[in-house]
C-alpha cells in the first residue's frame, strides 16, 4: 500500500489556497488560517492511496482538541444538524451532556468501525485511566465510494491510531488528504479544507477554527461569491453525466438508477478557545449551513450534514466522572450572549472559505473502475476575481 507520508506541512505548503487564486474573502484569519489556530487543538491525517490488491482513495483525519496529553479533558460541546444522512458517533452523549471527552476524527462511511475502534486502541495505550472508566469517540463520515473502493477494508484500526500519532500544530493539508482523500464537492474534486477567524474586543482575541469534510452539492449549485462557477465551468463532471452508479447497482443484481447530483455529505469541526457554555456551542453549529449555503448547497436529501462545535475554554469545568455521595459544583466563564454575534460572523466567514480551501486545494483524481473526478479549474477561478 503507497501510504502518502509528506509531511502535513509540506502538503499543505505545496498546494494553493482560495486566497491565493485572488477570491475576496472576507474576515480576519489566523497565523495558519486553520484550525490548528485554536491553541492547543492538533490535527493528523493518514492518506491511502493505492491501485493494488484493489484501488484504494481513501485516509482518516485526526483531531486533539486539547493535544495529545489532555485527549481524555472534556470540552463544552454541541451539535447541529442540516440533513441527518450520515453518521457522528457520540452524538447523544454530546446532546445529553453539553460536552466531549475524547478524540475526533473523519473518514469514509464504511470505515466508521475501523476508526472507532482504532481511537479506543490509541487512549487506552497513551490515557489508560480513561479507557479504563469509559469512552465515546467522535468519528464522522462521508461517502467516498466514487473513487474508493469503499468496501474492501482498507483503513484498518492502525490508521487511525497513526493519525493520532501524526497530530500536531501548523498547517493543515487539504483537498486531497485524509479523510478527504476520496471525496467530491459540487461535482469537483473536493475533500478536506480548513479555514479560521480572530474574533477581537479591546486587548483580547479569540480563534474560530473550521475542518470539514466537503462530499456535498451538484455542479450547477457552486458560487464562488456570487459567480456561478460551476454552472458556468468547462471542466468534465462525469461523476454527474455517466451511468455509473446504475453499472454498480446492476453489477450487484439491483434495478439500475443513475446517481443523484448533489449526494453526498459534508462533516463540519467548529473549534474556539473562546469561553463558550453548551447551548453557545450548539448555536455556533447551527451557524454552519450559512457559510455551506454561501458557497451554493440547498442541502440534498442525500447528503449527511452534521455539524460539531465545541470550546476548549474551562480546561477544568464540565467534568462527569463517578464520585462519592458528596455534591459538588463549578463555575464556567461564558461570553454573554449579547456579545455573541461576532462569533457566530467567524463561523460563517471560515466555513465558506474551508469549502473554498478543500476545492482549490484538491488534485484530477482517477479512482477505481476508472472514475475520475476533475478539479475545480484555477484558471476559472482566476478569471472570474482577476
Amino acid at each position: 500500500m503507497f501510504n502518502v507520508e509528506l509531511g502535513d506541512a509540506l502538503a499543505a505548503s505545496a498546494s494553493p489556497r482560495a486566497r491565493d487564486l485572488g477570491i475576496p474573502l472576507r474576515g480576519e484569519p489566523g497565523p495558519w488560517n486553520a484550525i490548528t489556530d485554536v491553541p492547543g487543538l492538533t490535527v493528523g491525517q493518514v492518506t491511502l492511496v493505492t491501485d493494488a490488491p484493489v484501488v484504494t482513495r481513501t485516509g482518516v483525519t485526526a483531531i486533539l482538541p486539547r493535544g495529545r496529553d489532555a485527549a481524555g479533558r472534556p470540552c463544552a460541546a454541541g451539535i447541529a444538524v442540516l440533513n441527518g444522512n450520515g453518521e457522528l458517533t457520540g452524538r447523544s452523549w454530546i446532546e445529553e451532556s453539553g460536552q466531549l471527552q475524547a478524540p475526533i476524527a473523519l473518514t469514509n462511511s464504511h470505515a466508521v468501525g475501523a476508526v472507532h475502534l482504532g481511537i479506543d486502541a490509541w487512549m487506552a495505550e497513551h490515557h489508560p485511566a480513561s479507557a479504563a472508566a469509559w469512552m465515546l469517540p467522535v468519528v464522522g463520515e462521508t461517502w467516498d465510494g466514487y473513487l474508493n473502493s469503499i468496501n474492501a477494508d482498507t483503513v484498518r484500526p492502525e490508521h487511525a491510531r497513526e493519525a493520532l500519532d501524526r497530530a500536531t500544530s501548523g498547517p493543515v493539508a487539504e483537498g486531497n488528504s485524509g479523510g478527504g482523500t476520496g471525496m467530491n464537492c459540487y461535482g469537483f474534486k473536493g475533500g478536506t479544507g480548513t479555514s479560521s477567524r480572530v474574533v477581537r474586543s479591546g486587548d483580547r482575541a479569540w480563534t474560530v477554527g473550521v475542518l470539514l469534510q466537503a462530499n456535498f452539492g451538484s455542479r450547477k449549485e457552486l458560487l464562488v461569491q456570487g459567480r456561478p462557477l460551476g454552472r458556468d465551468s468547462a471542466a468534465p463532471n462525469p461523476m454527474e453525466t455517466e451511468p455509473w452508479f446504475a453499472a454498480d447497482l446492476e453489477a450487484a443484481g439491483s434495478d439500475a438508477r443513475r446517481a443523484v447530483p448533489g449526494a453526498g455529505s459534508v462533516i463540519v469541526i467548529v473549534a474556539t478557545d473562546a469561553p463558550l457554555l453548551p447551548d453557545q456551542c450548539r448555536a455556533l453549529a447551527r451557524r454552519v449551513p450559512l457559510g455551506l449555503a454561501r458557497t451554493g448547497t440547498t442541502g440534498s436529501h442525500f447528503s449527511g450534514d452534521i455539524f460539531l462545535a465545541f470550546s476548549t475554554a474551562n480546561g477544568g469545568g464540565l467534568s462527569s466522572a463517578m464520585s462519592d455521595d458528596a455534591v459538588r459544583t463549578e463555575s464556567l466563564e461564558h461570553v454573554a450572549w449579547g456579545s455573541i454575534d461576532p462569533f457566530f460572523e467567524a463561523v460563517v466567514e471560515a466555513t465558506e472559505e474551508a469549502v473554498l480551501n478543500a476545492l482549490v486545494a484538491a488534485r484530477d483524481t482517477v479512482g477505481r473502475a476508472g472514475h475520475t473526478s476533475q478539479a475545480l479549474p484555477h484558471d476559472e477561478v482566476r478569471a472570474a476575481f482577476g
